[in-house]
């Protein structure tokens, strides 16, 4: 017992490898992750105490435990059965694919990436794009709302942006979780929306099993009062204006909603718009194409990066004017459930848009586009005809961004936006005239607000949009 054992040198040092992994990983990897795990849930609970909504438990979960949680749910294991029965195949491969989707699904929020870097990071880029306006805080109505309810924002979508504008602008109430199509999952964005809290969704190459992981999901959520934030029409507005809902992620909530026992869901709409959409000739040409999407790159952001880095140098640096939201009148689930529907989902993704479209902001590029595509041919007839709107628009309680109070500014303000980008000339004699290219934009600016004026009456906007969003 007590003889000299000889051994070679590298036979030595691996077992004091192998020595110091096991000492590391019983016991002192352990007591370091306690030691973080309870400063971050110290830093969570004084977080909590100055957001309007505290973080719930259920996106303060570990990943692994919710995706046991969704995989193991009676009603996803009743769709697994099914699958494998009609697929024919046996359920063990039928599980895994389940859990396969449940991964790609569930986030893994991390606080500190959260409200210590993407907030940052989402205030300083929204400002070096645009002059960012809160049009209508709406504070009352949204102060309103008990804690004990499950807020889902519903917003429109017209550009990229709109992610990156709302996370920053509802920082103080809670943090969003969003549903976020498979473009974002590009690295390093994908590994940042999970961190955000963001969750995938397929669009495409679903099947029954997904969408029942899926609406699984969503349901938890919201039965454990996680706030989120949705976009009823499904991708970015290829015309400029609001589109017809889908009803995929409202069909869900309302699925899994019973007005006596579930939590009270308030659905708070939020409009956006924007006086340039990064987007804005990208969308115009999948719309003319009949391009259902479009891929998404890393490399324009670099390339605008680069490109405000040099400006700001040379002290010559323009952001896109104006980007300004909105939040309208929150609509609670079950009030809304005590009335007769014969197809509530349809019933209520139209609600909830036309609540959005009521809240519209106008800032100066729509409504220099809306004025053009209504037949302005002179700087002459569109001042005195932003005079009549922005006059009428008052009286109607519409949201006006307005240029230091000057509508003079706010024309200017629109047909600068043109001739920056090279789309319009004007004249000596202020005639306008618009490139082929810049005649698009005017239409597809002023699709975004022409329900609010009286040439144009809302439905038909929206039918417009759906008709091209159909047939697109």
């Amino acid at each position: 017992m007590t003889g000299t054992v000889t051994l070679p040198l590298w036979l030595f040092l691996l077992i004091l490898l192998f020595a110091g992994v096991t000492f590391a990983s019983h016991f002192l990897f352990p007591s370091v992750r306690w030691y973080f795990r309870r400063r971050l849930e110290n830093a969570v609970t004084r977080l909590n105490q100055r957001l309007e909504r505290p973080i719930q438990p259920f996106k303060l979960a570990r990943r692994m435990d919710t995706v046991r949680r969704l995989i193991y749910d009676p009603e996803v294991a009743r769709a697994i059965s099914e699958h494998a029965h009609e697929n024919g195949i046996r359920e063990d491969v039928a599980f895994q694919k389940a859990e396969r989707y449940a991964r790609e699904i569930v986030p893994g929020f991390s606080a500190f990436t959260y409200f210590s870097f993407a907030i940052r990071a989402a205030r300083l880029f929204s400002q070096s794009l645009y002059r960012v306006r809160l049009a209508n805080p709406n504070e009352e109505a949204l102060a309103a709302i008990p804690e004990d309810k499950t807020v889902i924002f519903v917003m429109n979508h017209r550009s990229n942006m709109d992610y990156v504008l709302v996370t920053w602008l509802v920082a103080e109430r809670s943090a969003l979780a969003y549903a976020v199509g498979e473009w974002a999952r590009v690295w390093p964005l994908g590994q940042l929306v999970r961190a955000m809290g963001g969750y995938f969704i397929r669009r495409r190459h679903n099947n029954a099993l997904y969408r029942k992981v899926l609406a699984r999901y969503v349901q938890m959520a919201t039965e454990a009062g996680l706030t989120q934030a949705v976009f009823p029409e499904g991708g970015l507005s290829r015309t400029g204006g609001l589109g017809r809902p889908k009803l995929g992620l409202i069909s869900y909530i309302l699925d899994g909603f019973d007005p006596r026992t579930s939590r009270d869901v308030v659905f708070v709409p939020v409009a956006l718009n924007y006086d340039r959409v990064m987007e804005d000739l990208d969308l115009i040409a999948a719309r003319e194409n009949g391009t259902r999407a479009f891929r998404f790159s890393l490399r324009p952001i670099w390339r605008y990066l680069r490109r405000q880095i040099w400006l700001r140098l040379r002290g010559k640096l323009h952001r896109y004017g104006y980007a300004a939201v909105s939040f309208g009148a929150p609509l609670s689930l079950s009030e809304f459930m005590k009335h007769p529907h014969e197809d509530p989902s349809h019933d209520l993704g139209g609600d909830l848009m036309d609540r959005i479209a009521a809240v519209m902001p106008v800032t100066p590029v729509p409504l220099v586009a809306h004025l053009v595509a209504q037949g302005a041919e002179t700087e002459a007839a569109l001042r005195d005809a932003a005079h009549e709107a922005m006059a009428a628009a008052r009286d109607r309680g519409i949201t006006l961004l307005v240029p230091r109070g000057d509508e003079a500014d706010t024309v200017e303000a629109g047909l600068r936006a043109f001739t920056v980008r090279r789309m319009l000339v004007i004249g000596e004699d202020g005639s306008l005239a618009f490139t082929e290219q810049g005649r698009r934009l005017v239409d597809f600016y002023a699709a975004s607000v022409a329900h609010l004026f009286p040439e144009t009456a809302r439905e038909d906007a929206r039918e417009v949009a759906a008709v091209v969003s159909s047939a697109t």
